[in-house]
């Protein structure tokens, strides 16, 4: 008797509940895989594997980690065999598409008493980013966001700040208070002898135009660091 590797098998020989695509239509997206949901995105494998066997390989060397995967550039996709730039690209634009979908649920407005809460609406904005970034959350006088900012992008261990930049964008939106957000792409949560020192001046501009700095917050994938928290601001 020949056994069959169930794992070759082309996706379309599958019994129909097994395919993603009508799996998803008769149970649900939250019914599917990572693996399967990657898969629908590429459509097809290669000559070895199915689109989910691919799926789940791509996914093995991203740690098994939407986050690591979302870093992945179009050149780090097309390594895999069967995934050409047409369908790094599909797997790219799908998951900015989950990270402006978290970024748009901030949008309202949130009062912010902890640091923790600058926390959780910084986190879509820095989430999967392998450079520098540097926001500040604009606050009315009753501590709700107004509005985060970007304010500039930089390498992989440093950004440029502008003062006059971040009052200019502060008083634009009529913001009563700051709070400055960057991220470590290093994942090291020690604030640098820079970022004390920017922190140190944009507090002190503050004073003059009545525009306090409430908190500095340091973000990484695995926790923050809070100025405010620390004592140190």
């Amino acid at each position: 008797m020949k056994v069959y590797d169930v794992e070759k098998i082309a996706i379309k020989s599958w019994a129909e509940n097994d395919r993603p695509r009508e799996k998803l239509l008769s149970n649900g997206r939250v019914s599917l895989s990572d693996a399967e949901l990657i898969a629908i995105l590429i459509g097809s494998g290669n000559r070895k594997e199915s689109a989910v066997d691919l799926s789940r390989r791509i996914l093995h060397q991203a740690s098994n980690n939407l986050n690591h995967l979302g870093k992945y550039s179009v050149n780090d996709l097309t390594k895999f065999n069967g995934i050409g730039q047409a369908k790094a690209i599909s797997i790219i634009a799908a998951l900015e598409l989950g990270r402006r979908r978290n970024e748009a649920e901030i949008i309202k407005q949130e009062k912010i008493s902890c640091s923790k809460d600058v926390y959780d609406i910084v986190k879509p904005l820095l989430l999967d980013l392998a450079h520098e970034e540097f926001w500040i959350l604009t606050l009315s006088r009753a501590n709700t966001v107004i509005k985060p900012i970007k304010i500039s992008q930089g390498g992989i261990t440093a950004t440029v700040v502008d003062t006059r930049l971040i009052y200019m964008k502060a008083i634009e939106n009529s913001a009563c208070s700051i709070i400055l957000c960057h991220n470590h792409p290093s994942g090291n949560l020690k604030p640098s002898d820079e970022d004390v020192a920017i922190t140190k001046k944009l507090k002190e501009a503050g004073k003059i135009m009545d525009i306090s700095v409430l908190d500095h917050i340091i973000y990484t994938e695995n926790g923050y660091y809070s100025f405010a928290d620390e004592g140190v601001l």
